[in-house]
């Protein structure tokens, strides 16, 4: 990343960063917190060289795991022995702060990370209906399936958000940043991750289970700060999670395809309530 002038920023990255602002009806300037967003490169070493595999905006922290989390929930590594390491970057001929914005992953050379081009899964079409029925197809054919029982009543599960609102901590200086948290079968709290993108919330709670050795998650639960897409509730069945609970509504594709794997879904949960979506009634 340069600046206008076309000078590098030398600056470390973190995930807030302190600025002046005018609050409407004030004349003098304030400090304020703004939450962090850089792009972050994934590239591969699959042992003939470095391939650019992605491009993604973030809040910088947890990079590693979103690097890991991102390979797993896109079916770009078939068992975790195909992920051999991942780095941040060495490449001299970049500045220290473009390093950071660079991860390097190594992979075992049959890897789907290098025999496949990476498909996007977002498809704009009037059809939702086969556009779903389509995307549910790739799960199963990436293996994907049914999810077990979470380990928690639904009683349980309205309070997951309460529970790891405490450990937003950037949300706290900046209020502009998701949050993913993974809960164990008996209701623990395992790992809180912060982000811009809900998505890239949900790869560093990925990631981390992967890196970890704790997939696949059977019986875990997953709390989200934001909405339930399609995309979360895709990840979330990749890393066989349980149950999805949604501070907010769920869309119809993430319903239908969380009925198809068994996936717990409830959405609008605050307060100590919520609708559930998935299993149907």
């Amino acid at each position: 990343m340069r600046l206008p002038n076309g000078k590098p920023l030398t600056d470390p990255i973190s995930p807030t960063q302190r600025i002046q602002v005018t609050k409407t009806g004030a004349s003098a300037s304030v400090s304020d917190h703004v939450a962090g967003e850089e792009p972050l490169e994934i590239r591969i070493d699959g042992g003939v060289g470095l391939q650019q595999l992605a491009i993604t905006m973030r809040t910088p922290g947890a990079d590693i795991e979103l690097g890991a989390g991102f390979l797993w929930s896109e079916g770009l590594l078939r068992t975790r022995e195909d992920l051999i390491g991942i780095t941040t970057c060495k490449d001299k001929e970049l500045t220290p702060r473009e390093q950071e914005n660079v991860i390097v992953a190594r992979v075992l050379p049959d890897a789907p990370a290098v025999t496949r081009t990476l498909e996007r899964r977002f498809t704009i079409s009037s059809a939702c209906g086969v556009c779903g029925s389509t995307h549910i197809e790739d799960l199963r054919h990436r293996g994907c399936e049914n999810v077990s029982k979470p380990g928690l009543s639904d009683d349980e599960l309205v309070k997951l958000p309460e529970l790891m609102r405490p450990n937003q901590k950037i949300f706290d200086k900046t209020g502009g940043l998701h949050a993913a948290g993974l809960f164990d079968p008996s209701g623990k709290l395992i790992v809180v991750r912060e982000d811009v993108g809900r998505h890239n919330a949900v790869d560093k709670v990925i990631g981390y289970a992967l890196m970890n050795d704790l997939l696949p998650l059977d019986g875990y639960s997953l709390a989200i700060s934001g909405r339930g897409g399609f995309e979360i509730i895709q990840k979330a069945i990749t890393a066989g999670i349980s149950a999805v609970v949604a501070v907010s509504a769920p869309t119809s594709l993430a319903v239908e395809t969380a009925r198809e794997f068994g996936l717990t879904l409830l959405g609008f949960t605050r307060n100590g309530q919520a609708t559930k979506y998935s299993p149907a009634p």
